[in-house]
């Protein structure tokens, strides 16, 4: 079998939208959302806080997900793409394609993927410590992303977010209680200058 022909469970895909979220924010991107996730995060925003098992899913090829690429950067999210064991092909392909690659991670689970992808983790650990966050991915990730609800999350990683310090770090507030976790990730920036503020202006601009 060729590359070009393995399939992959598919959630859904979109194209020619931006990048809301951390460092590529305004970026136009087109996403490949894969189906599945285990670690139950329960402000999921793509239905897998229960375990996403009436959620769409359709098995589609590589080179079925190449032909509908729109844009020069393509966001691999989920469910949780790691668990995919077809990955690091489906990263393979769309780089050998002239992509550029985002993937985006709870980090709780490890594959070897090309150094050429770009890779956000948001560690869930603090939600469900059934799911750490797998070591390599500390020194792979090229941002991280904590989604704060409670303003205890960064003190949480805090030991390995200080042994990488080179690591941007985006403090993203929960969308469903976004009048009290703004105002903590603004105190939260007083107190750690160099990192920053992600919104999901995506949400705000209205687009996936």
């Amino acid at each position: 079998m060729s590359i070009l022909e393995i399939k992959l469970p598919i959630h859904e895909t979109f194209q020619s939208t931006v990048q809301g979220e951390g460092y590529w924010t305004g970026s136009l991107v087109d996403f490949i959302r894969l189906s599945g996730c285990p670690v139950r995060c329960p402000w999921c925003d793509t239905g897998y806080a229960d375990g996403g098992a009436n959620l769409p899913r359709q098995e589609r090829s590589i080179s079925e997900l190449l032909a509908e690429l729109k844009s020069p950067r393509v966001v691999i999210s989920g469910g949780e793409p790691f668990i995919q064991k077809h990955l690091p092909e489906l990263v393979q392909a769309l780089l050998a394609a002239g992509k550029q690659v985002n993937i985006e991670t709870s980090g709780s689970f490890w594959q070897e993927v090309s150094p050429d992808a770009w890779i956000t983790l948001s560690p869930k650990e603090h939600i469900n410590p059934k799911y750490p966050v797998i070591s390599q991915f500390w020194s792979r990730a090229n941002e991280v992303k904590i989604v704060i609800e409670t303003g205890r999350e960064v003190d949480f990683y805090q030991q390995h977010l200080s042994a990488h310090p080179k690591l941007c770090v985006y403090l993203q507030p929960e969308w469903n209680s976004l009048s009290k976790s703004l105002p903590l990730i603004l105190q939260l920036l007083q107190q750690k200058a160099d990192y920053k503020l992600s919104l999901q202006t995506h949400k705000y601009i209205g687009v996936q």
